[in-house]
C-alpha cells in the first residue's frame, strides 16, 4: 500500500524558512507516511524551487495566491489524506504519531496542530495561548497551524476557497467546530513579521481583519488592507 499522505506547501520566496519546514517532515518519512511533499511555487524569485527540488519534492507552479497555490496542490496530490502547511512552519517531531493516530481513528474529521511561535519573547507566549483557545473555543484555528484533511471530506467540503485572503478562515468555518480537531503537537511558526511590527500592534491589526471579513468585508478588500 502506499502512504497515505501528500504534504502540500504554498511558497513564494520562502527560500530564508523552507529548509526548517522540510526538515520537519522527515520524522513522517521515516514512518512511512508521507508519500509525496509538493510545493506549490507561486513565482519565487530567489531558492526556493532550487530548496524544494534538492529535497526531492515535486514542484507545482501557480498563479500567486494562497488560495490558489493550495487549491493548485490539492489538485496534483495523490495522496487520500492532505497536510496543508505553510513554508515559515516546522512541526515538532512527535507530529507523525499524532497524525497517523488521528488518520486511523477518526478519518471524518480534519485536525491542526497547536500554534509556537519561533521566539522566546514573552509577548509570543501570550499570543500562542490567545490563539491555540481560539482554536479549542471556536474552531478557528490560524493557517500556520497546518490542516490534516482527508481527501474524501477535502473534495466533500469543496476545498480551499480560491481567495487572496481569509482561505484559512474560510475552510475552518466550512468544516465546523465539531469537525475540526486540535492535535496534541506543536506546529512551529516564523515570529519574524511580529518581531518586525511589534507582537501587540500585529496581533490587534489581524484581529481587526478577523472581525472586518467575520462583519462581511471580502477578501480581496481585506488582501489590500494587508498589503
Amino acid at each position: 500500500m502506499p502512504a497515505p499522505l501528500s504534504v502540500i506547501i504554498p511558497a513564494l520566496n520562502a527560500a530564508a524558512d523552507l529548509p526548517l519546514a522540510l526538515e520537519s517532515l522527515l520524522p513522517g518519512l521515516e514512518a512511512g507516511l508521507i508519500r509525496e511533499v509538493i510545493v506549490a511555487d507561486g513565482g519565487s524569485a530567489d531558492a526556493t524551487r532550487a530548496i524544494a527540488g534538492s529535497a526531492g519534492a515535486t514542484i507545482i507552479g501557480s498563479a500567486a495566491g494562497r488560495g490558489k497555490q493550495l487549491r493548485a496542490g490539492a489538485g496534483a496530490a495523490r495522496g487520500e489524506w492532505f497536510l496543508f502547511l505553510h513554508a515559515d512552519t516546522a512541526l515538532s517531531r512527535e507530529w507523525p504519531e499524532r497524525a497517523a493516530s488521528h488518520m486511523g481513528t477518526r478519518p471524518g474529521l480534519a485536525a491542526a496542530f497547536k500554534l509556537k511561535f519561533r521566539s522566546d519573547a514573552p509577548a509570543a507566549r501570550w499570543l500562542e495561548a490567545r490563539a491555540n483557545r481560539r482554536a479549542r473555543w471556536l474552531g478557528l484555528p490560524y493557517g500556520d497551524q497546518g490542516l490534516l484533511i482527508s481527501r474524501a471530506l477535502y473534495s466533500e467540503i469543496g476545498g480551499f476557497p480560491d481567495v487572496p485572503l481569509m482561505e484559512d478562515v474560510m475552510i475552518a468555518r466550512t468544516l465546523g467546530k465539531r469537525r475540526l480537531v486540535i492535535l496534541d503537537a506543536e506546529a512551529r511558526t516564523s515570529a519574524i513579521k511580529y518581531e518586525r511590527d511589534g507582537w501587540r500592534k500585529r496581533a490587534w491589526s489581524n484581529a481587526w481583519l478577523l472581525t472586518r471579513f467575520l462583519l462581511g468585508a471580502s477578501p480581496e478588500a481585506l488582501a489590500k488592507a494587508y498589503r
